[in-house]
């Protein structure tokens, strides 16, 4: 993969169960390969399942998984049973670009010097802002970006995403649990969970 054939990027939000906190991650898309998803989370160990409170107090390392979407996206649509939602972001390829870096600087820094994931401050959603920020983001901070089950209003009232239809209606049509389980561990996932999304990435 060369940073050239880098055109876009797509967002994620899954729930354990729907309501104000959930999972977020991207995929970052190319013109010459299958998207390759980046995702910040946890690792728990044997036994261990993820607490919010304790993650405040250095309980859970901070891991990056770094994959293919029938991978990262379907262990959750299809394994876990959790509802996902799929969102095209109105970012340019340059700026997609630059943000790839920074994922790629953080996880050489993070197999050198490990990190504790913290709700408030190490996140999955904190930190995707805190990249953008770095890649050129404008914009400042919103509760959203803590209970991150809200996170895709937010990105549609400051024009992030598609706003051509109601919210309600776009994020009735990002749900990809139905393709996304019809796929399976097809080679055209990718393809398939996006097939009948509102906003198509060009």
């Amino acid at each position: 993969m060369q940073l050239s054939h880098v055109t876009g990027l797509d967002f994620y939000v899954s729930y354990f169960t729907e309501g104000p906190v959930g999972h977020t991650f991207v995929s970052f898309l190319f013109d010459n390969a299958q998207p390759l998803s980046i995702s910040i989370e946890t690792r728990p160990e044997v036994g261990e399942g993820f607490a919010p409170v304790a993650s405040l107090f250095k309980q859970f390392e901070l891991i990056y998984l770094v994959g293919e979407e029938r991978d990262i996206v379907g262990v959750r649509t299809n394994h876990r049973r959790e509802p996902v939602y799929l969102y095209h972001l109105n970012t340019s390829p340059d700026d997609t670009r630059r943000l790839f870096l920074v994922y790629l600087k953080r996880i050489n820094e993070l197999a050198d010097h490990p990190e504790f994931y913290n709700l408030l401050t190490n996140s999955c959603t904190v930190n995707i802002v805190r990249y953008a920020n770095a890649a050129g983001r404008g914009g400042g901070v919103d509760v959203r970006h803590y209970l991150n089950g809200l996170i895709d209003a937010y990105l549609y009232e400051s024009g992030r995403i598609d706003t051509s239809l109601p919210f309600d209606e776009l994020r009735r049509r990002s749900l990809i649990n139905e393709a996304a389980n019809a796929a399976k561990g097809a080679p055209d996932f990718p393809r398939r969970i996006r097939a009948s999304l509102p906003t198509i990435p060009k």
